[in-house]
């Protein structure tokens, strides 16, 4: 019988798209919701599902940025082929993304124990939520906002990819949070940093959740609420895309640090009281 029901599943899948690219965690509020559906957060078949369901996210971004993606691939695929086409900033920016993702990985494999172990508390979250609050405010505020997306360099990318082994310790840090933050402080503009956020996101992510495939297949998920949370997350992440670029355009990440703060010393007095167990 399956640790997750196709109705938690539902539950988790919005929790998951709508999460996974705002800056507030998704591994945190996942952690969370699990807890407060009495899903044992550091059991192998949830951390594999929540991993799994990432891709849903994932595809969105795929779906969203279809046209930049195959734009980036063709001038990385031209490249390969063609010295010239090497000067190419979508060519360059391929190799970032790739180049990138190794730390990363690294680390993940490397970590694995400690990120599904004792890494993997409540408490753990709750502290993350409040301290990258704090990052991110302060990024916010020193950063200039002035360099696009076609000023970025491979430092920029080297930086901002690095930074992602921050939430992947830490959940509760949030992938999105730490890496908008670096970008920022990079002087990168708010757009620009989310972008490159998006785009960094896409190794990473899948190749996490195909690696804890067999995991959240194997040991207690059943398949049926596996499609089910990968598919509404897929729905909501896209919505939330959408949305959230419209936001960072107008607005600064002030929202997004009240209410890690707020969810975060919540958490804490959950943990506190009991109701929670981390």
């Amino acid at each position: 019988m399956s640790v997750i029901s196709v109705g938690q599943a539902v539950v988790l899948g919005a929790v998951e798209g709508v999460t996974e690219f705002l800056p507030v965690s998704s591994t945190g509020h996942l952690k969370i919701v699990e807890g407060l559906m009495g899903i044992p957060v550091d059991d192998d078949a949830v951390v594999g599902f929540s991993a799994v369901i990432q891709v849903g996210a994932i595809a969105a971004v795929l779906v969203y940025f279809f046209k930049d993606i195959v734009r980036i691939v063709s001038a990385w695929g031209r490249g390969l082929r063609d010295r010239e086409e090497r000067y190419h900033h979508d060519y360059k920016f391929a190799w970032w993304v790739i180049c990138a993702t190794i730390p990363i990985v690294a680390v993940g494999l490397a970590a694995k124990p400690l990120i599904e172990g004792p890494l993997a508390s409540l408490w753990v979250v709750a502290g993350s939520l409040i301290v990258g609050s704090g990052v991110m405010w302060v990024a916010d505020q020193m950063g200039r906002h002035k360099r696009g997306e076609d000023d970025t360099s491979f430092k920029d990318a080297m930086l901002v990819g690095g930074s992602q082994i921050l939430a992947l310790l830490f959940p509760g840090f949030s992938r999105s949070g730490a890496t908008m933050s670096t970008a920022l402080i990079l002087d990168l503009d708010r757009v620009a940093a989310t972008r490159l956020s998006f785009f960094l996101g896409i190794p990473a992510l899948t190749g996490a959740g195909l690696y804890e495939l067999k995991d959240a297949l194997g040991t207690g998920v059943g398949a049926v609420p596996l499609a089910v949370g990968t598919a509404v997350s897929f729905v909501v992440a896209y919505a939330s895309i959408a949305w959230l670029l419209k936001f960072v355009a107008k607005h600064s990440f002030n929202a997004f640090v009240i209410y890690r703060i707020v969810v975060g010393v919540l958490l804490f007095g959950l943990l506190g009281a009991g109701v929670l167990h981390g």
